[in-house]
């Protein structure tokens, strides 16, 4: 599929990274959508709205992000990516992340965060393995209800660099998630909290080798 990766300009391509966004997600309820007047605004506002655009011009990925600030740093949030079942696997996410990464450092950002569900394998390879970002703060419920998430931060500028290796936590797997029974999870959840709590970065998950019904969690020590 040819594609073409740009800010979305225009109320109808706003309108139409709106729909995508519900589409993908299966929301109904109109206050989990996206409103086009919204990425207008953030548009316009050192914000991002990136789209992925199929050989009609039709949005088939899109995310979108704005400018934050945590004790003096500016960094880019990035609050959520979609791609249309018909344009996944086709890399389309890591070129939503690129363009998005180069709008931020237009604004002078040195790095970009976002949250991703720490228990969906697929995700936590994209977010760690193939954009090497770092997972630096477990946040339980953070939606509400059973929606634990990893904040994740990516040095836009610079390679992650290898650091001093700490514990790993390991946990078992089915093809899709990481410990998928009620009693796993909780097991699971509480080793991760207390990971990030002694000052543990999260720079992977992957399956044990010779294992394929067990993951590990990678860990490195943060800097002093």
């Amino acid at each position: 599929m040819e594609l073409s990766v740009r800010e979305l300009d225009g109320l109808a391509e706003w309108t139409a990274a709106a729909r995508l966004y519900r589409t993908v997600f299966g929301y109904e309820e109109p206050e989990y959508g996206v409103s086009p007047r919204l990425l207008a605004a953030l548009r316009e506002n050192s914000g991002s709205v990136i789209g992925a655009l199929g050989p009609s011009g039709e949005v088939v990925g899109f995310c979108y992000g704005f400018s934050a600030v945590d004790g003096g740093e500016l960094y880019h949030y990035s609050q959520a990516a979609v791609v249309a079942p018909e344009a996944q696997s086709l890399g389309v996410g890591r070129l939503l992340k690129q363009a998005q990464a180069e709008v931020a450092r237009g604004t002078g950002a040195r790095t970009m965060r976002w949250t991703f569900d720490p228990y969906a394998l697929r995700n936590a390879h994209f977010n760690l393995a193939v954009l090497g970002a770092t997972g630096v703060r477990f946040m339980p419920g953070y939606y509400g209800g059973d929606t634990d998430r990893i904040l994740v931060s990516w040095d836009l500028w610079h390679a992650r660099k290898s650091g001093v290796p700490g514990p790993p936590v390991q946990a078992p797997a089915d093809p899709r998630f990481a410990a998928p029974s009620l009693s796993d999870r909780a097991r699971l959840r509480a080793s991760l909290q207390e990971r990030f709590a002694s000052g543990g970065r999260l720079v992977g998950v992957a399956r044990v080798p010779g294992a394929v019904d067990r993951v590990v969690y990678t860990f490195e020590n943060a800097e002093l």
